[in-house]
């Protein structure tokens, strides 16, 4: 009897360590790991290659003009630019210029983010909404900025609204389609669940509809932010005045003007610079901590 009576508790013992292993595998891959990379590793992964690019552009740029395979007014040495870079900072007009562009760009952005937010909630949650500015919205993101430059001259003349005017034009409708984007792949359940507990209107859309529409609505700020850059460089270039201030754009076709091909191609490499800078110092970190905070980055 002693024994008949022990097999069915050895078997409710195993299936209860059975069930205590899956469940700790279970916490184990949902754990996200948290510790530091260390220096080293991120040197090797994330700074040494980067390095070796900009190292290999510059070694083939100086070798074409070694071998002289086009002429120096085509393509100017990498110490012709490195020397019109001295001399903007030696006259202390190289971070002026550079400011200029960056405080332009920076806040017609957020005043882009502060427009195309709620109109991309409304367009998304609202089904008349979409139907009549869905398809604009979606033809103004692929219109060129550049297009927008012409009658914002004649609309406000040679100022900063018309700068910030065509700013807006391209950034908006980028990111109100980003957040558009990112709502429509919110699982119906996640919406479901939320006017269930009560989440509905602003406190749905923003304890539900906009957590959970995240990884869409930043890839349209992304997105947003390399048409308010793109958009401001186009119109610095083709609307220059003394009364803007003189930014990279007005840099770029200042260079043009004067047949200055080391100053044309610093302005490039400027606007190159800081349009990666920003993506560096800004929109990754912010990926990052959402990649995080789901469970998808394993490493800081």
């Amino acid at each position: 009897m002693a024994s008949t009576e022990t097999k069915p508790n050895l078997a409710a013992k195993d299936k209860t360590d059975d069930l205590a292993g899956l469940e700790a595998g279970l916490d184990a891959l949902d754990a996200v790991q948290t510790h530091r990379t260390p220096t080293r590793e991120v040197f090797v992964k994330k700074v040494l290659p980067p390095f070796l690019a900009i190292t290999l552009v510059l070694v083939v740029w100086q070798v074409l003009v070694s071998l002289k395979v086009t002429d120096e007014t085509k393509l100017p040495a990498p110490s012709a630019v490195w020397d019109s870079l001295s001399d903007m900072w030696l006259k202390g007009t190289l971070l002026d210029v550079v400011w200029t562009s960056v405080s332009r760009g920076l806040l017609g952005f957020l005043l882009a983010l502060a427009i195309g937010t709620p109109l991309g909630l409304l367009v998304a949650r609202v089904t008349f909404i979409r139907a009549a500015i869905g398809p604009i919205l979606q033809g103004l993101q692929s219109l060129p900025s550049v297009a927008w430059v012409p009658p914002a001259v004649l609309w406000f003349g040679l100022n900063d609204a018309m700068m910030y005017t065509v700013i807006l034009l391209g950034a908006v409708p980028s990111i109100a389609n980003g957040l558009v984007s990112g709502i429509d792949q919110i699982p119906p359940l996640f919406l479901r669940a939320g006017r269930t507990l009560g989440a509905t209107g602003l406190q749905g859309a923003r304890h539900v509809v906009m957590p959970a529409a995240l990884p869409g609505y930043l890839a349209g700020l992304k997105q947003g932010w390399a048409f308010s850059w793109r958009s401001l460089m186009a119109a610095e270039i083709i609307a220059s005045s003394p009364d803007l201030g003189l930014g990279l754009g007005q840099l770029l076709e200042n260079g043009r003007n004067n047949i200055d091909l080391p100053g044309v191609f610093l302005a490039i490499i400027l606007i190159l610079v800081v349009g990666i800078a920003i993506d560096l110092l800004i929109f990754s970190p912010l990926e990052r901590r959402v990649l995080r905070t789901r469970g998808l980055l394993v490493k800081n």
